[in-house]
């Protein structure tokens, strides 16, 4: 089962490093990771999809926890939450086949954000199973490259399910 994992990180060099070798270390598999800065840019958010069942993900839970750096885990897995992937396709194309990718990408609200003599460049947001559908579809006209940044999650409502707690100011 895919277990989507959020972790708040101090935001240095090294950490996530640190991170990767501990899933490789304890032989863990990471599907997917994606790592950027929060409204604090002294912290970052991992987004982080593991393969396997609730005792890994607790044991990677607790791996985590043991690196200093790591600030706060939490498994989102169950919770209420919306999920994107953003990814680029470079498809071949000619002058016959332009139109027909367009309409393609246009009922995926998808983008065309380059075009070349004989390739388009495709930009794409969604769900996975979004972005699986597109590139099946998109696959005859013969994918040139294709980039995907990997899951993103955030859990839905006023819920903070990663986000550093403010201390409390001292009078």
């Amino acid at each position: 089962m895919k277990h989507i994992i959020v972790a708040l990180v101090q935001n240095q060099p090294g950490v996530l490093q640190r991170v990767a070798s501990m899933f490789s270390r304890r032989g863990f598999n990471i599907e997917s990771l994606a790592v950027g800065h929060t409204d604090t840019t002294k912290i970052s958010r991992m987004t982080i999809v593991v393969d396997g069942s609730n005792t890994v993900v607790e044991q990677v839970t607790k791996q985590l926890y043991k690196l200093i750096d790591v600030l706060k885990v939490s498994d989102v897995t169950h919770d209420r939450r919306v999920d994107r992937e953003l990814a680029l396709i470079k498809v071949a194309a000619t002058g016959a086949t332009r139109g027909e990718i367009s309409q393609i990408a246009e009922l995926f609200r998808a983008k065309i954000v380059d075009v070349a003599h004989d390739a388009v460049i495709v930009e794409v947001t969604g769900e996975e199973e979004k972005i699986d559908a597109l590139v099946g579809l998109l696959r005859p006209f013969g994918i040139k490259e294709m980039v995907r940044t990997g899951t993103v999650s955030m859990v839905r409502g006023s819920a903070i399910t990663a986000k550093e707690q403010p201390e409390e100011e001292v009078a």
